[in-house]
């Protein structure tokens, strides 16, 4: 990352093919060790999941450049694959428990409860992070940062006429105590 933005896009497209290889390499060993035949969902997902996460890493390469009119269209595109991959994922291995219950008469309750607790924490972690900016911005003074409030718009009305005039975004700025 030293090397400035060049050398951090190439790790990121480093960490991207590590990813695609290591969830080949997982979709090789399952063909290979187990009986796949592809009668239980578990199955079947993970089959469609490997083929969805190659087809994200397609939409990846072919993105089109910033102000293309595409570009929208390939963004919904990129991120509908993205989501669909990582709800299916949780759904998998849901029914991956299910089909080890099936399979070997275990208990997989514990499982099952600690998949949620987990899922339920990542759910959150998600809301949260994309709330963090909103809530620092509200004047919650959670540091020694200084606390932001904003006026989205602030409406003025001439004294000659009867139009109304709106001003910029004020930002008001209050050191923390």
């Amino acid at each position: 990352m030293s090397h400035g933005e060049e050398c951090g896009a190439r790790l990121k497209i480093l960490f991207y093919m590590v990813a695609l290889l290591l969830s080949t390499a997982g979709a090789v060993l399952s063909f290979k060790n187990f009986s796949n035949s592809f009668n239980n969902h578990h199955q079947r997902i993970g089959l469609s999941l490997y083929g969805i996460i190659w087809l994200q890493a397609i939409v990846g390469f072919i993105r089109p450049p910033r102000g293309s009119k595409r570009r929208s269209l390939w963004f919904l595109v990129h991120w509908m694959i993205g989501t669909t991959v990582c709800l299916l994922g949780i759904i998998n291995v849901y029914t991956g428990l299910v089909a080890y219950h099936e399979k070997t008469s275990r208990s997989i309750t514990k499982w099952i409860a600690a998949l949620t607790v987990e899922v339920c924490l990542l759910a959150l972690l998600y809301l949260f992070q994309d709330k963090w900016a909103y809530i620092r911005k509200q004047g919650v003074i959670l540091g020694n940062d200084p606390a932001v409030r904003s006026i989205d718009r602030v409406v003025v009305f001439p004294q000659d006429n009867n139009k109304h005039k709106e001003t910029q975004s004020i930002s008001l700025v209050r050191e923390s105590l």
